[in-house]
C-alpha cells in the first residue's frame, strides 16, 4: 500500500526543532541559554539576518523554550525544550492558542496592531507566556509601529514579542531600543556542507562531497536556500547527486574550465578564450555565470596573495593554481582584471546579446594584458624616456615593479580618523564612536557597524578618503570579528590608568587613612 503521507520538502522536514539542531548560531544560543537559566528574559526580541538563516525557526524555538513544561508537566523555562509535552507539540504544529504568528507583509496596518494591543491585556489561556511572533516586521506601516511603541515598552509580564526581519535598517530606532537584538550570521559554506551530508544520509541518498560543496556555495549562507537546491538536485539526479549534475542544474561552469579560461586571459590567448567561451555556451553555461566564476578566481588569487587564509571549499588543485598566479601577478594587475571582469559582468546582465557581450568583455582583458602597466608608462613619460613596449601577444605581461610606498596614506585606523576629522568632523565622530575595525590595509577598509549607520555612510567615507589621499579606497561593512571602537578603546585605557593610580602605594595609603575620600583627578608625571 502506498504511503498516504504527502511529501514534505527538505527545508520543512529538517527545520530545527531544538536549539542543538540550529546550525551556525552558537553565540546566540549561548546568550539565550544564559538568560533563561538566570531568569533575565527580555520582553521583546528582534532577530535579524539574511533569508534562510533561522529567524522564524529561532522565534518558534524561543516560544517552546519559554512555555515547555517537561514530560512530567512540572518543568520551567529551559534552553532544551522536551518536544513531547503538549505546549511543545502544539507550538511545533502551529496550533497553540497562546503563540500567535503574524506576517507583517500582509498585515501592515494599525488595525492589525490594534488587535494585538487589545489582546495582550488578557492572560494566556494555557501557556506560561502569551507570545507574538511578527515576521518581516519592517513591513509594518509607520502608524502601526507608533501604535505598538507603548505596549512594546511596558508589556504585561505574561507577554513576549518576537520580531524577525531581513532589513533591520527599516525598523525605527524607537522600536530597536525596546528590543533585545540578535544578529543571525550567514552560515559558513563548510558548516552547510556538513549539514547537507547529514540530510543526505538521513534521506538514504548518495552524493559526492564536491556536489554538496557546490550547493553550499550557491546557498550563500542560507540553510533554507541550500536545502531547496539539494531537494532539486536529488530529483534531478534520480536519487544520486553528482557535481556534474549540480553544475548542469545551476548553470555553473566547471571550475577547472574556468581556471583554464583565466590562464588564457593572462596569456593573451584570444583564440583560446573565444573557443573556451563557445565550449561553455554549448554546455549551457550562462554567460553571466561564467563571468562570475572568473570573478571568484580573481578574488581567490588576490586573497591568496595577501595571505587571506585558505578557503575550505577549495580543492588542492585550486589552491596550487591560485598560489602560482599570486606569485607572478602584481596587485595592480589583479585589481585591473577585477575591474574589467566586474564591468563585463554588468554589461552581460543588461546586454541584448549576452554571449557576445561576454566575448567582448574577455577580449578587452586579453588586450589589456598586452599593455604596459599605466603607472610604469606614466613614470617613463615623466622621465622623458620612450614608453615601454607592449608585450608580445600570447605571453603574460611581466609583473610591475613594487609600487613606492604611498606617504599620504594614514599609518593606521586612528590616524585615518584624525585625518577625516579635519575635513568632516561629523563623519569622523561616527568612525570613532560607532564602528569597529575588521581590516585596515590601505586602500582597503572594512568596518563593523556597532550601532545603526545611515546607508550613505560607506559612500561618504570613500569620497572623503579619496579627497584626502588622492587614492580610490574600497570601503565596506562586514559582520566579522572586529576591534572595539576607538571610543571604547579610549575609555578602556582611561579606566586602566585610573585603576593603576588607585593601586599605587601613596594613593592606597591615603584612602586607608581617609576612607570617605574620592579621587577627583590626577596628573601623571612623564618619564
Amino acid at each position: 500500500m502506498a504511503d498516504s503521507q504527502p511529501y514534505r520538502v527538505l527545508a520543512r522536514k529538517y527545520r530545527p526543532q531544538t536549539f542543538a539542531e540550529l546550525i551556525g548560531q552558537d553565540a546566540m544560543v549561548q546568550t539565550l541559554g544564559n538568560a533563561i537559566r538566570r531568569g533575565r528574559l527580555a520582553h521583546a526580541f528582534l532577530l535579524t539576518g539574511v533569508r534562510g538563516v533561522g529567524k522564524t525557526s529561532t522565534a518558534r524555538l524561543i516560544a517552546k523554550a519559554l512555555n515547555c513544561v517537561g514530560p512530567d508537566g512540572t518543568g520551567g523555562p529551559t534552553i532544551d525544550p522536551c518536544g513531547v509535552c503538549e505546549p511543545c507539540k502544539a507550538i511545533a504544529e502551529g496550533r497553540h492558542i497562546d503563540v500567535v504568528e503574524m506576517d507583517a507583509a500582509s498585515h501592515t496596518g494599525i488595525d492589525d496592531i490594534r488587535e494585538i494591543i487589545e489582546a495582550v491585556r488578557y492572560a494566556a489561556v494555557s501557556a506560561r507566556f502569551k507570545i507574538y511572533i511578527v515576521d518581516e516586521v519592517h513591513m509594518l506601516s509607520k502608524a502601526a509601529f507608533n501604535g505598538l511603541l507603548k505596549t512594546l515598552e511596558e508589556p504585561p509580564a505574561h507577554v513576549k514579542f518576537l520580531f524577525a526581519t531581513t532589513e533591520v535598517n527599516k525598523v525605527p530606532v524607537t522600536v530597536l531600543s525596546r528590543c533585545q537584538r540578535f544578529d543571525l550570521r550567514r552560515i559558513p559554506a563548510e558548516t552547510l556542507s556538513q549539514h547537507f551530508a547529514r540530510v543526505i544520509n538521513a534521506e538514504d541518498v548518495e552524493a559526492e562531497p564536491e556536489a554538496l560543496a557546490l550547493i553550499a556555495r550557491a546557498a550563500e549562507g542560507s540553510a533554507r536556500d541550500g536545502l531547496s537546491i539539494l531537494d532539486q538536485a536529488i530529483a534531478h539526479g534520480s536519487g544520486a547527486v553528482t557535481a556534474a549534475q549540480v553544475r548542469d542544474m545551476l548553470g555553473l561552469s566547471d571550475r577547472g574550465a574556468v581556471r583554464g579560461l583565466f590562464g588564457r586571459l593572462l596569456g593573451g590567448d584570444a583564440p583560446g578564450v573565444l573557443a573556451a567561451v563557445a565550449e561553455q555556451h554549448a554546455l549551457g553555461v550562462d554567460p553571466a555565470g561564467l563571468l562570475r566564476g572568473l570573478l571568484e578566481v580573481a578574488h581567490g588569487v588576490t586573497r591568496t596573495k595577501v595571505g587571506g587564509g585558505n578557503d575550505p571549499a577549495l580543492s588542492e588543485e585550486e589552491r596550487a593554481a591560485y598560489a602560482e598566479w599570486a606569485s607572478r601577478l602584481g596587485f595592480a594587475q589583479l585589481h585591473r582584471i577585477w575591474q574589467l571582469l566586474l564591468k563585463g559582468h554588468a554589461e552581460v546582465q543588461t546586454a541584448a546579446l549576452p554571449n557576445e557581450a561576454a566575448e567582448m568583455a574577455l577580449l578587452r582583458i586579453v588586450h589589456a594584458s598586452t599593455l604596459p602597466d599605466p603607472s610604469e608608462l606614466a613614470r617613463r613619460i615623466i622621465e622623458g624616456g620612450p614608453p615601454a613596449p607592449a608585450a608580445a601577444p600570447g605571453l603574460p605581461s611581466p609583473p610591475p615593479p613594487p609600487p613606492a610606498p604611498e606617504q599620504r596614506l594614514p599609518a593606521d585606523f586612528a590616524a585615518l580618523v584624525e585625518a577625516v576629522n579635519g575635513q568632516r568632523a561629523h563623519l569622523a565622530q561616527r568612525l570613532h564612536d560607532y564602528t569597529g575595525l575588521i581590516r585596515y590595509a590601505p586602500p582597503l577598509l572594512e568596518l563593523k557597524p556597532l550601532k545603526p549607520i545611515e546607508p550613505e555612510f560607506v559612500r561618504d567615507v570613500g569620497a572623503v578618503l579619496k579627497t584626502l589621499t588622492g587614492t580610490a579606497w574600497t570601503v565596506s561593512l562586514g559582520d566579522g570579528a572586529a576591534e572595539p571602537s576607538l571610543l571604547e578603546q579610549e575609555r578602556a585605557a582611561e579606566a586602566a590608568e585610573r585603576e593603576a593610580v588607585l593601586a599605587s602605594p601613596v594613593v592606597r595609603a591615603a584612602f586607608e587613612n581617609f576612607p570617605d575620600a574620592e579621587l577627583t583627578g590626577y596628573t601623571l608625571k612623564k618619564a
